[in-house]
């Protein structure tokens, strides 16, 4: 398929919140079209059948597990809700992100944590952990909260409390000691990278200054290690699993997640070329991506198929690869 072929395949009515992504991403679709494909998401069948298993106190499957339960549990339903584009003014949703907040965040530190505890009926804080309060601020701004002071506390928190070590001191926080996998002496990736998703989905204009000197440090994190090879050894990749393109990703992450949120920060740099190299070798013949990586039957609601052509995968790829080569440092 051509490019005007694929951009058609990708525009049909069958994925409403791909549709509206192409037009916002890909062409020059006019405000009001934007605005009919966006309403149209919660039609998307993925979004209703997420929507009809929630639960009445706005959780969904064990209440209690609402992170564990990988994923069906509540945090994973808000994120792919998220990640779909679906209208956070939608009294069910509404009552999601509040069950996460009251259940999940930790009000003393702000940040996202695993397990409920028996004490408060709030996040315990020894189970707040980077990559979740990343992806909860991510998708708690993304259905309408940005100006919530929770979740600006919650941005508070990655900016306190993200690492960005290549190899540096682990945390000096009593609370945070016993988790060497996030808080050690060098630091997660994935907090990083969900970090700075959660920073991408505030607008340009209204990140602080706190915010861009963090978008900063943790770019630089990622760029020194080209996104996905080792620091100190440039020709060993370090995370061959990220070259296999997947959606959603939950608290997962891939090279071309990576670049898209590099490219809603304004940031290239002549380090992320290789990483662009990759995307274009995963182009199949007929101009689309495949699905390489899944969480299918392990979540509510299929979404796609592996090892099939996606429109997901393609329709980021497309984006991403916009961004090569320009504003270039």
């Amino acid at each position: 398929m051509d490019k005007e072929a694929i951009i058609s395949w990708l525009l049909e009515k069958g994925n409403p919140a791909v549709r509206y992504y192409t037009l916002k991403n890909i062409t020059d679709a006019s405000p009001e079209n934007l605005e009919e494909a966006r309403s149209a998401i919660m039609g998307d069948p993925a979004v209703m059948a997420i929507l009809s298993s929630q639960d009445e106190d706005g959780s969904w499957s064990h209440k209690d597990r609402f992170y564990t339960d990988k994923y069906h549990g509540t945090i994973w339903q808000l994120l792919i809700l998220a990640d779909l584009g679906a209208d956070g003014n939608d009294i069910r949703i509404k009552k999601g992100c509040e069950f996460v907040l009251e259940h999940s965040q930790d009000p003393e530190t702000m940040g996202f944590s695993m397990e409920t505890s028996k004490k408060t009926g709030h996040g315990l804080p020894g189970s707040v952990i980077p990559c979740l309060t990343g992806n909860m601020v991510y998708a708690l701004i993304r259905l309408g909260y940005l100006q919530d002071e929770r979740v600006k506390g919650a941005i508070d928190w990655l900016i306190k409390y993200q690492k960005a070590d290549d190899g540096g001191e682990s945390t000096s926080d009593q609370r945070y000691l016993k988790n060497v996998a996030c808080f050690g002496r060098h630091t997660c990736f994935m907090g990083v990278v969900k970090a700075l998703k959660a920073f991408s989905a505030i607008p340009a204009k209204q990140r602080s200054q706190e915010v861009n000197e963090k978008v900063k440090e943790l770019s630089e994190f990622m760029l020194v290690h080209h996104l996905y090879r080792k620091s100190h050894n440039l020709e060993t990749i370090a995370k061959v699993g990220w070259t296999r393109f997947g959606f959603p990703l939950m608290y997962q992450t891939d090279l071309l997640e990576i670049l898209e949120i590099f490219r809603d920060l304004g940031i290239n740099d002549v380090r992320m070329q290789d990483a662009y190299e990759v995307v274009k070798s995963r182009r199949q013949d007929d101009g689309t991506w495949k699905l390489q990586n899944t969480f299918n039957g392990k979540m509510i609601v299929d979404i796609e198929r592996k090892n099939e052509p996606s429109k997901w995968i393609t329709a980021k790829a497309m984006k991403v690869l916009c961004h090569d080569n320009e504003n270039t440092k």
